[in-house]
């Protein structure tokens, strides 16, 4: 449906992108054309609106097979209006242009116009068709015959229609034949799972006597085997026992002759451990007095080759001082001739330079020493009498 405001007088239509406007004006056409918008006066416009996007139409309708069975058929019907032109000139898509709903139902004539054709094409197929046949292949031959039909029909292209697709959902008869059509089926399933229980029983009860022979059998055997097994067990006790006596015999002679060797070994041992404590405690003795010896030796040498040493460091160090005192002071000596020449010679070099100065150049020479060897001044104030005093000699020398 067409979006239309209003405003001062005018309306504004503004279209959908799957509607096709055709707009007139004084028997004109002004505007045609999917998605619009536009201004226009409602006294001297007529509008239409044509869906032109896919649309699709569920249909169910009943049947009647060749042999007198009633059937429902459901099928859906895609379709659309390829020509709008030929659409709004054949049905009545007029929309009110103060609201933009259409004035008459044209997609319900489309509806009727579709169902009704599909509705022939499916009878005419199913009229020759028997019910047993139109339920095995009714759906793709129904749905073929349809599709060649709506296909064929000379009035949708007149009208601007397009088929896209056609689908048979379904082919259903009554309950009550549907039923009756379910009956042998389910009798011949009953029938073949009566056989399998049967089978299964039968085959149980020959299982179940052969476990009971099995059984029978197995009990035998294990009475048999009961009664050798006492048997075995009294020889096997009869001959636990004896063996146990030889050994209990056996054990008994190796206990005493094991005792009689542990206490000669012991007796042995003794003597053998006495014997070696004894050397051990000479040889212990013996080591220790020549360890006593050879310390008393060693300490002696070292005593005596540290106070050689001694000696001798204290007559090197002496000697050295000896030595490092003499050059000291013939290095001294040496340091200070070289100091006097130098300053000898400095002064006479002095002296023969300023021999044939004049008096004033040697003051000034002399105040320039003299102040290179004064004090550190931050400042210096004048007083207006020194200063007047030392302008006054200047002015008496000019």
């Amino acid at each position: 449906m067409a979006d239309i405001t209003r405003r001062l007088g005018w309306r504004h239509l503004r279209g959908a992108p799957t509607a096709h406007v055709r707009h007139h004006r004084s028997g004109k056409l002004v505007h045609d054309g999917p998605g619009l918008s536009f201004w226009f006066r409602s006294l001297s416009a007529a509008l239409s609106e044509v869906p032109v996007d896919d649309r699709e139409l569920a249909m169910t309708f009943h049947a009647r097979t060749a042999d007198f069975q009633d059937v429902t058929v459901q099928a859906t019907v895609t379709y659309r209006i390829s020509d709008p032109a030929v659409a709004a000139a054949r049905l009545d898509f007029s929309i009110d242009p103060d609201t933009g709903i259409w004035r008459g139902a044209p997609v319900e004539q489309l509806g009727t116009l579709l169902t009704e054709t599909a509705q022939q094409h499916a009878l005419a197929v199913l009229a020759r068709t028997p019910l047993s046949a139109a339920l095995v292949d009714g759906v793709t031959s129904v749905r073929e015959r349809v599709a060649a039909g709506l296909a064929a029909e000379p009035r949708l292209p007149a009208t601007g229609i397009e088929i896209v697709a056609v689908r048979v959902i379904a082919l259903r008869p009554e309950p009550e034949v549907e039923r009756a059509l379910r009956t042998p089926a389910r009798e011949q399933i009953q029938q073949e799972a009566d056989r399998a229980t049967y089978e299964r029983r039968a085959v149980a009860v020959e299982r179940e006597r052969t476990i009971a022979e099995n059984e029978l059998a197995s009990k035998i055997e294990l009475a048999r085997r009961e009664e050798q097994l006492v048997e075995q067990h009294g020889t096997n006790a009869r001959r636990e026992a004896e063996e146990s006596a030889a050994a209990d015999k056996v054990r008994a002679e190796a206990e005493a002759t094991r005792t009689v060797r542990l206490a000669e070994a012991e007796a042995a041992r003794s003597v053998k451990l006495a014997e070696a404590e004894a050397a051990r405690a000479v040889k212990l003795a013996e080591a220790e007095a020549a360890k006593q010896v050879r310390l008393a030796d060693a300490e002696a040498r070292r005593t005596e080759r540290l106070t050689e040493a001694e000696s001798s460091r204290t007559v090197r160090l002496a000697e050295a001082e000896a030595a490092r005192a003499v050059r000291l002071a013939r290095a001294e000596a040496e340091a200070a001739r070289e100091v006097g020449e130098a300053r000898a010679q400095a002064q006479s070099a002095w002296l023969r330079v300023h021999a044939d100065v004049d008096v004033a150049t040697l003051h000034a020479l002399t105040g320039t020493r003299l102040a290179e060897n004064l004090p550190h001044i931050d400042s210096v104030t004048v007083s207006p009498d020194v200063l007047t005093g030392l302008l006054a000699k200047l002015g008496a020398r000019e």
